[in-house]
Formats: C-alpha cells, sequence, structure tokens
C-alpha cells in the first residue's frame, strides 16, 4: 500500500514511479485530468521518443492546470531520478545569468512519464541532436512556425504552408505538416546533418522572404507583429540553434487537450476543414494510419548550393 493516498507507485521501463495527485484536474474546460494526461504520453510514447530522441528538452508546466500560469523548465530539477541521462550544454543569454544548464535526455518512457508526472505538458526540442559524447551536432531538421495573424487561421496556414511545400521541392526537400497544437502549424523538412546551424537559419530566412515577397497578401516573413493583421507569419528564426520548437505529438498547454499533430497533404487541400487534435484523435489516427511525419527519419535532404 501506498502511505500517501494521492500518491500511486507504478513501475515503467522496470523503473518505479510514484505518480502524483492523478485526479487532479488539468484541462477543467475538457475535463481532461493528470490521469489523462500520462495515458495518453504512456501510449504515444512509442511514436513520440524519435523525436525526443538525443535532443535535449525544455519543459513547460503547469502544476495547476492550464488555466493558471505556467513555467519554463530547462534544467533538470533537484530531486531528478539518477537513471535519467542529461546533458550540460552552454546556454548563453540565460535568464538565469548561467553559463551552462543540466538539460534531461528522454530516451524511453519510463523518462516520459516521469517530466509529465511534474505537469510539463509541453515538450519542446531543438532541430539538432547531441552525440554521445554530448557534442552537439548540425541541425537534422529545418523548420518554419506558420503562425496566424486574426483573422487569418488554419486555413490560411494550409494555403502558406503549401506555397512553402512547393518552394522547398523545387531544392530537393521534403515537407511535413504539423498543426502546432495551439493556433497555426510548422513545416518542418528533414536534412542529412551535413549543413551548419548557420546555413540552416540563413536559407530558411532567405526562402521564407522570397515567399513572402510573392505572396504579399496572404504572408509575412518579418517579426514585428504589427504586420501579421490577416497574414500568416513565417517564422524562420526557430531554426537559430538556441531556440526549440513543440516537438511532434507533444501536448499542448491550452484550454483543449490538443496535440502537435503531424497531418498529411491531403487534409491540408481541404484546409477550410481544419482544426487543432485532441489527444483521443491523434491516438486513433497512428493506430489506424501510423506516424504522418515519417519521413523526418527516411528522406533527409541537403540545402542546395
Amino acid at each position: 500500500m501506498n502511505a500517501d493516498p494521492d500518491t500511486q507507485l507504478v513501475r515503467v521501463d522496470g523503473r518505479q514511479l510514484a505518480l502524483k495527485r492523478l485526479d487532479k484536474l488539468l484541462y477543467p474546460e475538457s475535463g481532461t485530468t493528470k490521469a489523462e494526461v500520462l495515458d495518453y504520453y504512456a501510449r504515444i510514447a512509442p511514436v513520440l521518443l524519435r523525436y525526443l530522441a538525443d535532443r535535449p528538452v525544455t519543459r513547460i508546466r503547469w502544476p495547476d492546470g492550464v488555466q493558471t500560469k505556467p513555467f519554463f523548465e530547462k534544467n533538470v530539477p533537484v530531486h531528478t531520478p539518477s537513471w535519467l541521462p542529461t546533458v550540460v550544454l552552454p546556454t548563453p543569454g540565460s535568464s538565469r545569468n548561467l553559463e551552462t544548464l543540466r538539460f534531461p535526455l528522454i530516451s524511453d518512457t519510463a523518462g516520459l512519464i516521469w517530466a509529465v508526472n511534474l505537469a510539463a505538458l509541453e515538450l519542446h526540442v531543438p532541430q539538432w541532436t547531441v552525440g554521445p559524447r554530448g557534442g552537439v551536432r548540425n541541425p537534422n531538421r529545418l523548420v518554419i512556425d506558420l503562425d496566424p495573424g486574426e483573422p487569418a487561421g488554419l486555413a490560411e496556414c494550409a494555403e502558406a504552408a503549401t506555397l512553402i511545400a512547393e518552394r522547398l521541392a523545387d531544392d530537393g526537400l521534403a515537407a511535413v505538416p504539423v498543426t502546432s497544437g495551439s493556433k497555426g502549424l510548422q513545416l518542418y523538412a528533414p536534412l542529412d546533418g551535413s549543413n551548419s546551424p548557420e546555413a540552416v537559419l540563413h536559407y530558411a530566412k532567405a526562402l521564407a522572404e522570397s515567399v513572402a515577397k510573392q505572396h504579399p497578401k496572404l504572408l509575412v516573413a518579418k517579426m514585428a507583429k504589427v504586420l501579421r493583421g490577416g497574414k500568416v507569419f513565417l517564422d524562420w528564426s526557430q531554426n537559430n540553434a538556441a531556440k526549440t520548437t513543440i516537438c511532434p505529438y507533444s501536448m499542448r498547454g491550452r484550454a483543449r487537450p490538443w496535440v502537435a499533430a503531424p497531418r498529411s497533404w491531403d487534409e491540408l487541400a481541404d484546409g477550410a476543414n481544419l482544426v487543432q487534435l485532441e489527444i483521443g484523435e491523434v491516438l486513433d489516427r497512428v493506430a489506424e494510419r501510423g506516424d504522418l511525419a515519417e519521413a523526418l527519419f527516411d528522406q533527409p535532404g541537403r540545402l542546395p548550393r
């Protein structure tokens, strides 16, 4: 028996974890409890872990539910289990004025459940991975974040994604769309790791500015929010090595239990009916259709010279 009635002891991957406050309501609007959030992450783990592998994970935590203010966490907390892999990385410009931070590397279901048990609803990762000795590798994917300014929405993002994908295809790069679980979507292109972070950032910026210039009524590539009304902002800056993006299949801390969900191009073609997906829908889709972002692992490309 557990000494604490609010704690449930479980074994995951041979590790004992103490899951706390399972009946805590984390999404009041949908009635989604912490137990249901943990269940989603446990069931999606075989797919999600591929996207977390070898990437330092920044967590956003909502201990008292999404109706309250969250906090960002990069460094591992004091009571992190000794079995959890971590990596020490330089963090210039850290809000805590620290030169380095120790990030978790979530490589198995036990590590994933450990993080989510701390109410880490959102898992954010960079576009690069670390090697076995902790060295930072070149990016193995490029991302353009498509952020709609009201009254634009997902339909406009879908149109924008198609335009970006066409340009990427011209350069020999495959494009994978992921609705963000928030307002817009991300468009990824897998890379073979031969390009430096600076080269990827420069390419993404040039591509976004070029496509925005050709479609000024729909797109904007400048960051000033005053320019975004009714348009889709092509945020190329998330390719900066210091930045992170929501991990595919991560939940979001929004009013509903939405997920950053890979989508098909057929769905984007029907952009007027495109909506963000919740945890149950994502689990059903993966069971029926597999991982729609599989191309991120088997079709790497190289930036044009």
